[in-house]
């Protein structure tokens, strides 16, 4: 496809920012980067983040407090598996919790052995639960998620009702999701994303759920557009970008556009007056 040599235009409101959150370091991440086959270690079913994944999640909640995102953010969508709900929780949760009756926590105290402080719902986004966005499904215990009952009881807060199944009918022992299957999910998941009515929003999910589902994105753009849109995300990295509706898919009407003429009427071209004589 030609690549365009300037800048193009595209209304706001047929638009929405992502911000796309690979989780912080999970215990099968230690040994998995030197050695892939470690995946397919059972001891690693449903892998929470090490001590060193909760450092780096307090370092990017500093940088999206810093940097105001804390602020603007509309929703949060997680994949439903304990090392991305706790990066999710960790990052834009609320402050300090305080047991209060009527305010359940995001995630109660030393989940995943983690000797994390509990973590409140107060003045902060919602924060979702979402199938579509899980890591590459299949063979590796690391990816296979608990039921839905197990995660109420350390994620109170988070909202499950997106998810159908109690148990993990998605994750198979023996079959593994071919990288077309993941990108195929991955659109499914962006098309989703034009349902909502929330115009930011966060996701946390996976390194290989991104790197397959951003590989569809980008071809029209110049190379290095494309690198800035593909490449591997470390582990809690954040990377911002922006989806546009191309085919009208959402219904959002436009909050700031302004419709001039008062009183309404028809306007004449700016090279034509009142009369109709053409102005020099």
């Amino acid at each position: 496809m030609e690549i365009s040599n300037g800048p193009s235009l595209y209304p706001l409101h047929r638009c929405k920012t992502i911000h796309l959150v690979r989780h912080a370091q999970g215990v099968h991440n230690i040994e998995g980067d030197k050695n892939y086959k470690a995946y397919m270690k059972p001891e690693y079913f449903d892998a929470p983040l090490t001590q060193l994944g909760w450092q780096q999640v307090d370092s990017l909640r500093k940088h999206v407090h810093a940097c105001g995102l804390h602020k603007r953010i509309e929703l949060v969508i997680t994949s439903p598996l304990s090392r991305t709900m706790q990066t999710a929780v960790g990052v834009f949760g609320g402050e300090g919790y305080t047991d209060r009756m009527d305010v359940l926590p995001l995630m109660v105290a030393n989940v995943g052995n983690s000797d994390r402080a509990a973590i409140s719902s107060l003045n902060c986004p919602p924060i979702m639960a979402v199938e579509l966005c899980r890591e590459h499904l299949g063979v590796h215990p690391c990816d296979q998620r608990r039921h839905i009952h197990d995660y109420h009881c350390m994620f109170p807060a988070i909202d499950f009702s997106e998810i159908e199944s109690e148990e993990d009918v998605l994750w198979k022992a023996d079959v593994r999701e071919t990288k077309a299957e993941v990108a195929e999910r991955g659109m499914k998941f962006m098309n989703w994303l034009w349902t909502r009515k929330e115009t930011e929003i966060a996701v946390v999910t996976h390194s290989g759920f991104l790197l397959h589902t951003l590989s569809q994105f980008g071809n029209e753009c110049h190379p290095l557009i494309k690198d800035d849109i593909c490449k591997r995300f470390a582990n809690c990295e954040l990377r911002s970008m922006v989806i546009v509706d191309r085919n009208m898919t959402g219904s959002n009407a436009s909050t700031t556009n302004y419709p001039g003429k008062i009183p309404s009427g028809p306007d004449v071209p700016s090279d034509v007056d009142e009369k109709g004589s053409e102005i020099s």
